[in-house]
């Protein structure tokens, strides 16, 4: 047996015509069904659980990472990041491991440090420059 509508779709009308399924209507899903689960049996710990030791920080001597070595005095960007602080002038004395420039890499600040002792020559960056991995920063004679 089918049965006429109208039906107003958006301001539009339209006749419909539906015809009725025998045993009609979308079937249901099965109830849930609840397996047992077994015990999970006890593992004595032999050893007891003792928190790590925080690492030291790191120093200039251990950490050679931070200090990007180019040629000959030249100190080279570790990684890709932007130049936020310059913390040497031209001109100016530094000595080995002294922090020269820091640059944000994802969304940390990392220090740039002169691997040798030495006067600056040269800034090669501006501060808000983008630098890639290996970029010369400045030079150090």
């Amino acid at each position: 047996m089918s049965r006429k509508f109208r039906v107003v779709v958006n301001g539009q009308p339209y006749e419909v015509e539906v015809e009725e399924i025998a045993g009609g209507g979308v079937p249901r899903p099965p109830a849930a069904i609840t397996l047992p689960v077994p015990p999970m049996p006890l593992i004595p710990s032999a050893v007891p659980v003792t928190p790590a030791e925080p690492a030291a920080p790191a120093t200039a001597a251990q950490a050679p990472s931070r200090a990007g070595g180019g040629g000959a005095g030249e100190v080279a960007a570790p990684l890709p990041g932007m130049v936020v602080k310059i913390l040497v002038e031209a001109g100016q004395p530094v000595s080995a491991g002294q922090p020269v420039v820091i640059l944000e890499a994802m969304k940390m600040e990392n220090e740039v440090i002169a691997p040798k002792a030495g006067t600056v020559k040269e800034i090669k960056v501006a501060k808000g420059a983008a630098v890639s991995a290996g970029d010369v920063l400045l030079v150090i004679g």
